[in-house]
């Protein structure tokens, strides 16, 4: 399946090009507090390169005043930097001409905000709540996460581990659940832009339960949105782009085709080909054991396997794990109860699979059927579960 990922997320880390400074259309006024710096920059971060451009800066009053202004044709996602801080301390959107903003910086560490508030600029504020809600959830599932890790190093049992990981996982579908809502209420082409970036960056990059959206829910969200703000260029661009995408993945699709045969040792040294699978509907599934997504991927597949496993049907797993770390690979395998064959040349990308599938990243997989023709790919959650269902 297409692994359509749209990032559009706070930008961290230093300017890629200068705009001339001017007076502009758009105009942030604000003060901040427990600063030693002298110049506050206003970045602007187009949603077609999401590299920032500075468009504005100025020194910063004795009082913590400032005044910084922009031009803008259409709603985009600014950032507000000091001159000593790496990271912007805010983040606003232009669908005011002016937005306040009150920044108290951290004692602790005064290149990040402790908290800020906004005026004037209801996607600013929508923006700022949604982060907020987002990242209190995810530092929990940060700490449930490792409390798991620990006690799994400890030997503790399922019954220890269930409800955290029960936790987690209702802190994960949390998110999702009000991300969704936050994009369907969203009045701001930029805020929908920018909030589904950051769920779908993180839910890629960080796992732990939280699933990035599918193609057709990203494909849903983008085409509705076009429809709802049908002047705004980059969400336009975006679309133009997604749907090019599609196109190409469509042409590249293993759908109707003969699965290609490969041989790799599993865990033994036992050498075991694709083919010898023929007479089984066998899901090959690519993975890792540093893969994050992955290994959030993984109780959705146990739970097909050991439902459908007395059914004609059987998993083979494919690790594109590393040389050297034969033993993290073996670990995985254990921790997260894959209790079907399990394969890798330890080659990481310069495994065979990865040339001869096509692979530009993991979690990947195809379901073949008893005479070898490919009749799914990419399936994942319930989608897999469904698909399963209703062919077995």
């Amino acid at each position: 399946m297409r692994r359509l990922i749209i990032i559009c997320a706070i930008a961290g880390g230093l300017v890629a090009c200068k705009e001339k400074t001017t007076k502009g259309n758009f105009t942030v006024n604000g003060t901040i507090r427990n600063s030693s710096a002298k110049l506050v920059y206003l970045e602007k971060i187009p949603a077609s390169t999401m590299q920032p451009q500075i468009s504005d800066s100025v020194s910063i009053g004795k009082d913590g005043s400032f005044s910084l202004s922009a031009d803008a044709n259409e709603s985009v996602v600014f950032n507000i930097r000091l001159d000593k801080s790496t990271y912007p301390v805010a983040s606003v959107i232009n669908d005011a001409k002016t937005v306040k903003l009150d920044i108290l910086l951290s004692k602790d560490n005064n290149q990040f905000a402790e908290k800020y508030d906004v005026e004037g600029s209801p996607a600013s504020q929508q923006m700022k709540d949604f982060m907020l809600a987002f990242n209190n959830d995810l530092q929990k599932i940060f700490i449930l996460a490792n409390q798991v890790d620990s006690l799994k190093k400890a030997g503790s049992t399922d019954s220890l581990l269930f409800p955290l990981q029960a936790e987690q996982q209702s802190l994960a579908d949390n998110i999702k659940h009000y991300s969704l809502q936050s994009f369907n209420k969203a009045q701001d082409a930029a805020l929908i832009l920018f909030e589904l970036g950051y769920y779908q960056s993180t839910a890629n990059g960080a796992g732990f339960g939280l699933q990035p959206l599918d193609d057709d829910q990203v494909e849903l969200i983008i085409n509705k949105s076009t429809k709802k703000f049908p002047g705004h260029q980059a969400l336009a661009a975006i679309k133009a782009t997604l749907d090019q995408q599609k196109q190409t993945a469509q042409a590249a699709s293993w759908i109707g085709k003969e699965a290609p045969d490969f041989s790799l040792p599993d865990v033994n040294g036992k050498e075991i080909k694709l083919s010898s699978f023929r007479g089984k509907y066998v899901l090959v599934d690519f993975w890792a054991s540093w893969c994050g997504p992955c290994r959030g991927e993984n109780p959705n597949v146990v739970k097909v396997y050991n439902q459908f496993k007395n059914k004609n049907f059987t998993v083979l797993g494919v690790s594109l794990d590393k040389d050297g770390e034969k033993d993290q690979w073996v670990k995985a395998i254990i921790e997260d109860k894959l209790a079907w064959t399990q394969v890798s040349d330890l080659r990481y990308w310069q495994s065979q699979v990865v040339a001869l599938y096509h692979l530009e990243g993991i979690p990947f997989n195809v379901l073949v059927d008893p005479q070898g023709k490919v009749i799914g790919e990419g399936l994942r959650g319930e989608e897999l579960f469904q698909t399963l269902q209703e062919l077995l």
